[in-house]
């Protein structure tokens, strides 16, 4: 007779599971399983994921010691299609940024009608302008680095809005059937100042796998991916110009700090996504 697959709980309360959460938490390790467990218990999406997916996400976020309270905005734990996937929020991006000590300051926001004067286009830096009105015609990201190395990245809403559509299969199902189940559907501005950031980090910030930089690199290489024993498969997004890491040199990222596509069914977009 086949034996049933283990429940989160039952995986949870295995001795190897809680000592790899004591060695990457010490004494926070409690709290934060009871976390874990209340994220999952009140999402009925995430009850129909894999434990072992569950596993894995929960398993990023705590090597990344960050919290994942949906409401604190530091990371989250999504589901798609049976399957969950960490999620890097704003708050954690800055946060981990911060904690590398290689930036003194970093922000992302919203960009009003008429803020924008002019863009050099070749070092990125902005003239400002007086604002003409509320409407958001875009998203900047600042950061400056401790060596004094300083930039800026710009996208506007028709931008933000291609890449959501290029990279989110949730937010095209949304275009295609006038649904709101994406979050750049449902809360387009958190979704666009991370997007604005993570691609100036990616392309200009220290993303490195030295101690001081493992962090940051784990969290934007793991970020919406589902980890499995091949590597990361990052089911939401095509993704298909990027590097699917396999799966032995994210658990090397963490010891630093201590794809396949699938389109919505047409009838039932179950996905998730976070800011």
């Amino acid at each position: 007779m086949k034996q049933d697959a283990p429940t989160l709980q039952q995986m949870l309360n295995l001795p190897s599971i809680k000592r790899r959460f004591e060695e990457l938490l010490d004494n926070a390790a409690p709290s934060f399983i009871s976390s874990l467990l209340t994220v999952f218990n009140s999402n009925p999406k995430l009850r129909e994921c894999s434990p072992s997916s569950i596993l894995s996400a929960a398993g990023i976020a705590a090597a990344l010691k960050l919290p994942i309270n949906p409401s604190l905005g530091f990371a989250y734990i999504v589901p798609y299609k049976g399957q969950a996937s960490f999620q890097i929020g704003f708050k954690g991006m800055i946060q981990l940024a911060m904690r590398s000590g290689q930036y003194r300051m970093l922000n992302s926001g919203a960009v009003r009608e008429g803020q924008i004067k002019e863009i050099d286009f070749e070092t990125g830096e902005i003239i400002r302008g007086e604002k003409i009105s509320d409407k958001v015609v875009g998203y900047v990201a600042y950061m400056e680095l401790i060596n004094g190395f300083k930039k800026t990245l710009y996208m506007t809403v028709d931008e933000l809005k291609s890449h959501a559509e290029k990279y989110s299969q949730s937010y095209a199902y949304d275009l295609r059937y006038g649904k709101k189940s994406s979050v750049w559907s449902t809360n387009f501005d958190a979704m666009a100042k991370k997007t604005v950031l993570k691609r100036l980090l990616n392309n200009y910030g220290i993303i490195s796998i030295d101690q001081q930089s493992a962090a940051l690199a784990t969290a934007l290489q793991t970020d919406q991916a589902v980890i499995t024993e091949d590597g990361l498969r990052y089911l939401d997004n095509e993704r298909g110009d990027e590097k699917v890491v396999p799966f032995n040199e994210v658990i090397n990222l963490h010891a630093e700090e201590t794809s396949n596509d699938e389109t919505p069914d047409d009838k039932n977009n179950d996905s998730e996504e976070t800011m």
